[in-house]
């Protein structure tokens, strides 16, 4: 198993050029974001660290267990940069490598091309088509959800093969809905009632994306 996904350019210092995707890890970019399977458990961690805050977490509705209570935490995971591109030593227990389960729901971890910080993540379910994707804080009212659902699309389509992807949104969530539309999404049906991984049952919009062409990365 190759761990080490992304290679360095020498004309462009600091910059991550990703690597080739293989049967379980993927590698995408966009104009201003990179997206990999995680490499190591800094990784995971970071991408939880950047959908932990109140603001978030009104919408996701993240099981309890996967949500980081502790603020300073998750501030100090989203100062780190990806395992080896900042100079510093990741801790044991957040160096140990990442293998993506084969019943899981694919992971991508989020970072900005132009300092490497931590931007978010993004999830699709290959056996449903849905995805679902958030941002770091630091990272909203930018622009760049677009361009992370736009990854998704390209993730499934191209990556895995799938010919609709389907992602939803509360009624209210005006951010996220924008995002989804001005990735191409298009809304699909009128709100029904859904059931977040907390156990709260809400109103969603579901929104989707087909294409004629799908294909497969590997």
């Amino acid at each position: 198993m190759v761990w080490s996904l992304i290679r360095r350019r020498r004309a462009a210092p600091g910059l991550p050029v990703p690597g080739r995707c293989t049967a379980d890890r993927h590698v995408l970019t966009t104009q201003r974001l990179l997206l990999f399977t995680p490499r190591n458990r800094l990784d995971v961690a970071a991408a939880l660290a950047a959908c932990a805050d109140a603001e978030a977490q009104r919408w996701l509705g993240t099981q309890a267990d996967r949500v980081l209570p502790d603020p300073g935490v998750r501030r100090a995971l989203l100062r780190r940069r990806p395992a080896g591109d900042d100079g510093r030593r990741v801790p044991r227990q957040l160096a140990e490598p990442f293998v993506p389960g084969a019943d899981d729901p694919m992971l991508l971890v989020c970072v900005r091309r132009s300092d490497l910080s931590y931007a978010g993540a993004l999830e699709l379910e290959p056996a449903s088509g849905e995805m679902g994707g958030w941002l770091a804080p630091a990272c909203r009212g930018q622009g760049l959800g677009a361009e992370l659902f736009r990854a998704g699309l390209a993730l499934a389509h191209t990556h895995v093969g799938l010919t609709t992807v389907r992602a939803g949104a509360e009624p209210g969530n005006a951010a996220s809905r924008r995002a989804l539309t001005r990735a191409g999404l298009v809304p699909d049906a009128a709100p029904r009632r859904h059931t977040l991984p907390d156990g709260r049952v809400v109103d969603a919009v579901w929104h989707r994306h087909d294409t004629a062409t799908a294909s497969r990365c590997h």
